[in-house]
């Protein structure tokens, strides 16, 4: 008895080991995701950033705003014609309080704006497009650091003991230096989200998994230095891709632990 056991044990073990290849043959020879198939798939999963369109919006009010205080300056407030007009509509606001409460309306609108810019780019961000969200982070907040800008002159203006006339000009030579910052950092800012959305590029992560698969040495990486880069800039790469990797990480424990709970 004790001589068969061992041997029907030891027959029994090719038959295991064979099958247990069987099934390491049969995930090894599986259906893999080619990268293009990989690709394809995250392009269709991209998300766009609308904020261009919010900026258009923001450039054509200002143009507005500054057309309207031109004509108001001259016709309501230096008084070179059309007085008459000027009562109707403005009552008994003046002339240059017009003109202020215009500003401040439009410099909460940039306020508004730069905050949805910020809420957008976060997502962006959040999905791994840190190259795009370093390239447009100061950018974002130019036109509310104008405006700032612009209403500290103005504060400035009407405190100082200046006459109606050179108040006046002076107000609308502000006005007019804004527009002529702010607009075409708006048309830019435009135009790199319509490169970025025309792009529909993989996140930075993937795209360096791909140049490493494929062996291109060309392309710059977010670890290590590169050419000319400056140590903070490298430390701020690593610090947005440790970032990124730990939301990217956080989402997928979610996800696993929702799995779980289905099954």
């Amino acid at each position: 008895m004790d001589a068969k056991g061992p041997s029907l044990y030891t027959q029994a073990g090719p038959s295991v080991d064979m099958t247990r290849s069987m099934d390491e043959d049969s995930l090894v020879d599986g259906p893999l995701i080619s990268a293009d198939a990989l690709h394809s798939a995250i392009r269709r999963e991209f998300q766009p950033v609308p904020t261009q369109y919010h900026a258009g919006a923001l450039s054509v009010l200002h143009v507005l705003y500054v057309v309207l205080s031109i004509c108001v300056g001259v016709l309501c407030v230096l008084k070179l014609g059309q007085e008459e007009v000027c009562l109707n509509i403005l009552r008994n606001v003046k002339g240059d309080s017009a003109i202020v409460f215009g500003k401040v309306g439009l410099w909460v609108l940039v306020l508004l704006f730069t905050g949805c810019v910020q809420h957008h780019h976060n997502r962006v961000r959040s999905r791994g497009y840190l190259r795009f969200y370093r390239q447009t982070q100061g950018l974002k907040h130019l036109p509310l650091t104008i405006h700032s800008a612009g209403n500290v002159l103005l504060l400035v203006l009407l405190v100082a003991q200046l006459s109606q006339n050179v108040r006046t000009y002076l107000m609308l030579v502000v006005l007019g230096l804004e527009l002529l910052v702010t607009v075409p950092c708006l048309i830019y800012y435009q135009v790199k989200v319509m490169q970025f959305n025309r792009a529909r590029a993989a996140p930075d992560v993937s795209q360096e998994e791909i140049s490493h698969n494929y062996g291109f040495t060309s392309v710059p990486t977010e670890t290590g230095f590169r050419g000319s880069s400056s140590l903070e800039e490298v430390v701020e790469k690593q610090a947005d891709l440790i970032e990124y990797l730990k939301q990217h990480n956080t989402s997928l424990s979610k996800r696993l632990l929702n799995l779980t709970a289905q099954h």
